[in-house]
C-alpha cells in the first residue's frame, strides 16, 4: 500500500536529497512558504544556509541531515539559503519558516469560460487518505464532490490536473478510475513471491461520462501515472504533458535492521529498503521507467534534466505481463482531437521558447568545470544572466481563459481571506498557463466531434 498521511507540520516547505554536486531541490510542499512565495524550485541547488543576519554557513559537501537541521527551525524565524538555480544564476532567498498548510494538498476546483462555453479544472495534488478511516476525507471523496459541484454549473467537459502529483494511496486511484468508467480494472499489481492481483472498479456508476484531459508532467509520479495510464489505455481521456511522466513503478517497504539485534552494542545499524510490489498498466507494461508517455507531448522546463526514475542508479528494469481483461471506452473518438492539437502545437512560437529554455537549462545543470580566471567567470556569470532575461518573456504570457470557483466555494471563499489569496493566487497561475489553455482546447474539439 502507498499512502500519505494527513498531517500539519511546520518548515520551509521544501524536500531536499543529496546529489552527486550537491543538495538539491527535489520537491515542493504544497501549502508551505516556499510554496505561496514562489521561492525555489524543483532542482535548485542549495548553497548556503544562513540563520536571520548571521554569516551563512556552506553546505555544499555537508551531509543532508546536518544541513537540514541547518534549514529547519521554529515559526516565524528566517533562513536565508544562496541558492544556484536550476539556470545558473546564484541568488540569496529569505524564508519565513512557518505551518505547512495541508489544505492545499486536497483537490479543488474551478470553473473555466472560453468561447460561451463552461469547463471544469480539478487539481488534485496527491491522493491523500486518513488511514485509520478510510470513510474520512481521502481524494476519491473529495474528487466525487468536486465533479458533482461542477456538473451542477453545466460544464461540457473536465481537465484532471495531476502534474507534480508525486502519488499517494493506490485505493483512491481505483476509485477515482472508476468515476470515469463503467466497471473494469485500473491497475495490475505484481507483489513478492505472488501471483498477479487486478484491482478493479466493480461500481458501474460513472461519476462523469463527458469529455475529459488529463495533465501530467515529468513529476507526475506513482499513483497519478497509474490513472492516467488506465484512463489512456480504456482511450477514455486524451493525455496532455511532457514526453514522459516520471515512471515510479514500484514500492518499497522499510525494514529497521535494529529490530533483529535489540541488545547489539554495535550501535544504530540503519534500516534497509525492499522493493516488494511492482505496477503493471492493465495493457500489461510497468509503468516503471517509462512511465506515461503523453498522446499530445509538450515541453517545460523538465524536459531535458536528469529528474525521473530512469536518471537514479540501479533503478529497476521496465518490463511487461499479460494484459488484463477491459473494454475500451468507444463513446467518442479521441483520435482527431489528438492529432488537432499536435498541429497546433507544431507552430506556437511560445512553446518552441519553452523548449529552447529547457535546453539552455539542462545545459547549465550538466556544466561542471569553471574558469579560475576571474574575468573569465564573471563573463560566464554576465552571460548567464542575460540569457534569463531572455526566457523572462515567458512570464508575460496570458491564455485569455476566464477562472472562478463555483458558487458554493466562493461563498466561503468571500468569508476567509487567506482562502480568498490562495484561490486568486491559483487562479492567476491557470491564466497564466499554455497547457491548460491546450487542454481547454483537445476539449473543445471532442465536444465537436
Amino acid at each position: 500500500m502507498i499512502g500519505i498521511f494527513l498531517a500539519n507540520f511546520e518548515g520551509i516547505g521544501a524536500q531536499l536529497q543529496k546529489k552527486t554536486d550537491g543538495i538539491r531541490i527535489t520537491s515542493i510542499i504544497l501549502g508551505g512558504p516556499v510554496w505561496k512565495g514562489k521561492l525555489l524550485e524543483v532542482g535548485d541547488q542549495i548553497l548556503k544556509v544562513a540563520q536571520g543576519d548571521e554569516e551563512p554557513v556552506d553546505v555544499v559537501g555537508m551531509r543532508l541531515d546536518n544541513a537540514v537541521n541547518l534549514i529547519k527551525g521554529p515559526k516565524g524565524t528566517e533562513v536565508r539559503l544562496t541558492v544556484k538555480r536550476v539556470d545558473g544564476t546564484i541568488e540569496v532567498v529569505s524564508i519565513i519558516r512557518d505551518v505547512v498548510e495541508i489544505e492545499e494538498t486536497f483537490a479543488k476546483s474551478a470553473i473555466v469560460q472560453d468561447q460561451g462555453r463552461t469547463y471544469g479544472i480539478i487539481d488534485l495534488p496527491k491522493f491523500y487518505v486518513d488511514f485509520q478511516d478510510y470513510k474520512e476525507r481521502n481524494a476519491a471523496s473529495d474528487m466525487a464532490l468536486e465533479i458533482e459541484k461542477l456538473k451542477k454549473q453545466g460544464i461540457e467537459g473536465l481537465v484532471l490536473d495531476l502534474r507534480n502529483n508525486g502519488g499517494g494511496s493506490l485505493k483512491t486511484v481505483v476509485d477515482i478510475g472508476g468515476m470515469f468508467i463503467e466497471k473494469g480494472p485500473i491497475v495490475q499489481v505484481k507483489s513478492t513471491g505472488r501471483n498477479k492481483e487486478v484491482l478493479s472498479d466493480s461500481d458501474p456508476q460513472i461519476q462523469w461520462d463527458g469529455p475529459l484531459v488529463i495533465l501530467v508532467n515529468e513529476l507526475s509520479a506513482s499513483a497519478s501515472e497509474i490513472l492516467a495510464a488506465a484512463m489512456q489505455d480504456y482511450k477514455r481521456a486524451v493525455v496532455i504533458g511532457g514526453k514522459q511522466t516520471y515512471g515510479k513503478g514500484t514500492v518499497q517497504s522499510v525494514v529497521d535492521l535494529n529490530r533483529f539485534m535489540r541488545n547489539s552494542d554495535m550501535g544504530d545499524l540503519g534500516a534497509l529498503k525492499i522493493t516488494t510490489q511492482k505496477f503493471y498498466r492493465i495493457s500489461g507494461g510497468s509503468t516503471q521507467l517509462e512511465g506515461v508517455k503523453s498522446d499530445v507531448s509538450l515541453p517545460d522546463k523538465y524536459t531535458y534534466i536528469d529528474i525521473g526514475e530512469r536518471d537514479l542508479d540501479n533503478a529497476m528494469h521496465w518490463d511487461k505481463i499479460e494484459p488484463a481483461n477491459y473494454q475500451l471506452w468507444e463513446r467518442q473518438s479521441l483520435n482527431t482531437a489528438i492529432e488537432n492539437s499536435k498541429k497546433r502545437m507544431a507552430g506556437n512560437d511560445y512553446l518552441k521558447l519553452i523548449d529552447e529554455n529547457a535546453r539552455w537549462v539542462k545545459q547549465q545543470q550538466d556544466q561542471n568545470m569553471f574558469s579560475l580566471n576571474y574575468d573569465i567567470y564573471k563573463k560566464t556569470i554576465e552571460n548567464n544572466e542575460e540569457q534569463s532575461k531572455r526566457f523572462k518573456a515567458l512570464s508575460d504570457y496570458k491564455n485569455g481563459l476566464t477562472f472562478k470557483s463555483v458558487p458554493s466555494q466562493e461563498i466561503e471563499i468571500q468569508k476567509n481571506e487567506d482562502l480568498k489569496l490562495r484561490r486568486d493566487r491559483w487562479h492567476e497561475g491557470l491564466l497564466k498557463d499554455i497547457y491548460i489553455k491546450e487542454a481547454i482546447d483537445v476539449l473543445h474539439d471532442l465536444k465537436q466531434n
